[in-house]
């Protein structure tokens, strides 16, 4: 069984960075490909990135390229999200996933593990 523990959320003014960290436990990192998705309060889960197995490429939602990075440490078993030029419309909880064998990674549907959530607050 995976488990997905999100970190690294809080309250940062408009304009500021945060790094969020998801450590992943239970099975063989590597063979995983990871997301990170977030949801705003009375929205839909959306996708922001993902990155595979073994972190040689990366994909991103239009509205985050330039500003989110994702990237990946398998020997520490965690994947991060950078965040930088933060902006208040940023605020939601933040997921990372995990997905055995897909390549259709901007969909939800397709991963098999959540974590619970860590919560990015921005002020303007």
């Amino acid at each position: 069984q995976v488990t997905l523990a999100e970190s690294g959320g809080g309250l940062v003014q408009a304009g500021g960075s945060l790094r969020l960290s998801c450590k992943f436990s239970g099975r063989t990192f590597d063979s995983y490909s990871m997301g990170w998705f977030r949801q705003a309060a009375g929205m839909n889960r959306e996708y922001l990135a993902s990155i595979s197995a073994t972190g040689a490429d990366t994909w991103y939602k239009d509205y985050v390229k330039g500003r989110f990075t994702v990237s990946r440490v398998n020997s520490r078993n965690t994947v991060y999200l950078q965040m930088n030029s933060l902006k208040p419309e940023d605020t939601a909880v933040y997921y990372c996933a995990a997905s055995y064998g897909s390549s259709h990674l901007k969909l939800a549907n397709n991963y098999d593990y959540w974590g619970a959530g860590t919560q990015v607050t921005v002020s303007s």
